[in-house]
Parts: C-alpha cells; structure tokens; sequence
C-alpha cells in the first residue's frame, strides 16, 4: 500500500516506521516545519514536504498530528480533492471530524503512549478503528492486523471513553511519579527505590481487576498513619491536598454499602 504521513511526531514517527518495515511504501511525510519532515522520511525513504498542496495521490493518508489541527488539516485536504482513503489517529476527535476531506475517511487509533526514543512492540498495542463506510473499516482492518492482533471496531464515543481512561490510567499515574520523584528528592532519598513497587503494582492489574489489587493504609482506613502522612506534608499543601483526596476515594471505592 502506497501511504502519506500528515505529522512527523511520535504517533506519525512510529507508525511510519512499522509500516515501513511491513513493506508497505511510505510516499511523503508532510510537516510544518521542514526539518522534522525531511528527519522522519529519510528513516522510511519518503519525500518531505512542508506544504500540503504538495500531495500526491496514494492509497492512504495517515493524519497523525496534535487534535487542534486536525480540523484545519481535513480542511486543506478537502480543497485538494483527495480521492484516497483519509484517516486520523486521535482517541478523543470525532470521525466526522474528517469527513470533508475525502468520501473515504475513518480513524486508525493505536492506543498506546509513544515517545520517539523509546521503540513500541505493535503486537502489544489495541489499534481501535472506525470507517465511513463497511468498505473502509474491512480495508483499515486488513492493515491493522498486519501491526498487531489486537484490533477493535469502536464507535467515536466508545474510543473517546478509552481515550479518557487511558488519561486517567496513564498520564495521570506518570504525574503522581514525577510528584513522588520530586517529593524524594527533597529527602535526599532515591526514587529508583521505587521502581520494583510500580513494576509489580503494573504486574498485579495484567491478571486480576484493579479494585481486587488495592493496597494502603487507605484501603485498610488506617487512620493514625493517614494523618502522620497528612502532617508530613504540611509544608506542601497542593501534595498535601492531593494526598487526601486519592486516599478520600480509595476509602469511598472500599466502603461497603
């Protein structure tokens, strides 16, 4: 299959580079900014380019840009007359959000965080799809199933509550990493001391439901090491703050009826 990236960072990044090992011919990596286009198709022997005016015509085109533009761009691509298939990779913007930019449009959302530097196993990673027409989403299939076995038909609202979830579940927790990281360091205390709690803490929800897992004095309603954790944190009240609330809602999701 002959595909155009739309976007030059970490989601455009690693699925250019898949699809491109698969054999599939990466035809152009369009970006604003020059540079970053002519970084990304040198790696998957593509032509950059910095305007979208400069397209030619293959059989896919991957939008994989922030979800503010992704409007703009359906736009652009609607006054180019685009014959190909149109699909964005976002979890939380609408599929119709595409829908002027060609007859053929649907959403291929892998979801999975991505970061350049750090290389992704696709076979590891849902990819969630949703087409236009029955034609688009067995065709976004096919291609799917080429990066992983995990592939799901999903309606905008049903990939936009994954989307949220996946917020909650991943930057969220990555947030409280940096806090608790900030928080040690202060104490002079490593934070890679923590690691093997996290791995392990990741490792229990592969197998068994998160609520099941739950460990802490909050859970346990302990309430004399609740408040000495409170007090410890009386010269940072926004942790402080936070602190209480994570422990309120573990105490509340673990009160029986």
């Amino acid at each position: 299959m002959k595909i155009s990236l739309i976007g030059s960072g970490n989601v455009a990044t690693h699925l250019a580079c898949a699809l491109y090992d698969l054999k599939h011919q990466i035809v152009q990596v369009y970006s604003p900014n020059c540079q970053n286009a002519q970084l990304l198709a040198q790696r998957v022997k593509a032509q950059p380019i910095d305007q979208l005016k400069k397209l030619q015509p293959t059989d896919l085109y991957l939008i994989a840009v922030k979800d503010s533009a992704i409007g703009e761009v359906a736009k652009q691509l609607a006054s180019l007359n685009i014959d190909g298939l149109v699909v964005h990779t976002s979890g939380s913007t609408a599929l119709d959000a595409i829908k002027h930019s060609s007859p053929y449009y649907g959403v291929f959302y892998p979801l999975q965080t991505f970061s350049k530097g750090k290389a992704v196993d696709f076979a590891q990673v849902p990819l969630l799809l949703e087409g236009s027409h029955a034609e688009v989403l067995q065709q976004l299939d096919i291609l799917a199933r080429q990066l992983s076995p995990q592939v799901y038909h999903y309606s905008t609202q049903q990939r936009r509550s994954l989307h949220l979830a996946a917020v909650i579940a991943c930057n969220f927790s990555n947030y409280l990493y940096s806090v608790a990281d900030g928080y040690l360091t202060g104490q002079g205390v490593e934070f890679d001391l923590l690691k093997p709690l996290i791995l392990e803490t990741a490792a229990k929800v592969q197998e068994h439901a998160p609520i099941e897992m739950q460990t802490g004095p909050a859970v346990r309603q302990d309430q004399g090491i609740l408040d000495m954790h409170r007090h410890m944190l009386d010269s940072q009240p926004q942790l402080q703050q936070l602190y209480q609330l994570l422990s309120a809602g573990i105490m509340q999701l673990h009160t029986k009826p």
